[in-house]
């Protein structure tokens, strides 16, 4: 027999992501827009704003576990949540060297890309739809092994360097939230069908 609340709680779930998915993606526009704005001639602002990025991250990562039945449930997005904590405190540690970190911020898009894969991987078998969120992950990881070669470089990096891995991020929160509606609306279509055909 069918669990009469599996229903509703899958359309919480999925209503849920889209929300997250798309709070995500204008999280890491805004963040781009004062990036460019103020952070690339301002020193200062630009510090700030890569110590919250990776606060952000964690505040995120957390969020979402809890409303996703738990952080009990979601360790990839408790140990996330983790990861980023220890990362904005090394990046403030690290300023201001960008070499130091471009570095850090290389082992945190490693080990962020990996731990996200993992939640993807995961939630494609409840929900689908995650196949932005998987490649989103596997570039992640790889971006973070090009920051940490950028980071023996002989140029000087800036915050420039982490504005396309956040216009990437943006990008994939968005045609995930994108992608779970479009699934949503032919779902509920199909359903909508089969139930005027049985009647």
């Amino acid at each position: 027999m069918e669990n009469s609340h599996a229903v509703p709680d899958r359309a919480a779930d999925e209503s849920w992501l889209r929300t997250y998915y798309f709070a995500r993606a204008a999280a890491s526009v805004a963040w781009i827009l004062a990036a460019v704005g103020l952070a690339t001639h301002t020193p200062t602002i630009a510090a700030g704003l890569l110590v919250i990025y990776p606060l952000w991250d964690a505040l995120a990562n957390l969020v979402d576990g809890a409303f996703s039945g738990g952080l009990g449930r979601n360790r990839t997005q408790l140990a996330n949540a983790g990861v980023s904590l220890v990362v904005a405190a090394a990046v403030w540690v690290a300023l201001p060297d960008m070499r130091h970190v471009l570095a850090v911020f290389g082992v945190w898009a490693i080990l962020s890309g990996l731990l996200q894969l993992g939640t993807a991987l995961r939630r494609r078998r409840l929900y689908g739809a995650q196949w932005a969120m998987v490649l989103s992950g596997a570039q992640s990881a790889l971006a973070g092994a090009v920051f940490v070669v950028q980071a023996q470089a002989p140029a000087v990096p800036s915050i420039a360097t982490v504005i396309g891995y956040a216009g990437f991020g943006a990008f994939y929160f968005l045609i995930s939230a994108l992608s779970l509606t479009f699934a949503a609306r032919r779902r509920i279509t199909s359903e909508a069908a089969w139930q005027q055909k049985k009647g």
